[in-house]
């Protein structure tokens, strides 16, 4: 998985929460999601549990696409809510 790029000012051009899902519906929902998504395209996917957390990001990444970021949410434990970004190559 390719390290987050610190200055990322990139507004998403896709929403996906994937928080009530289990793997591997997690991965599977977020590959639909990029298959409709243009080159270029920036996606914030909403994801928790440690599963998805590993899953999610390096399946994608293994797909080509770039991990921009992946941020816990405020007040969360280490396998709450987090914000994944990424950009479809």
């Amino acid at each position: 998985m390719k390290a987050p790029a610190p200055e990322i000012a990139e507004t998403a051009d896709h929403r996906l929460d994937i928080t009530a899902d289990i793997c591997p519906m997690t991965f599977v929902r977020t590959r639909l999601l990029i298959e409709k998504m243009a080159a270029g395209d920036v996606a914030e996917i909403r994801l928790r549990g440690e599963e998805p957390l590993k899953n999610v990001p390096d399946s994608v990444a293994e797909l080509g696409h770039d991990i921009l970021s992946l941020e816990p949410q405020p007040d969360q434990p280490p396998d709450g809510l987090h914000l994944l970004r990424i950009r479809k190559n």
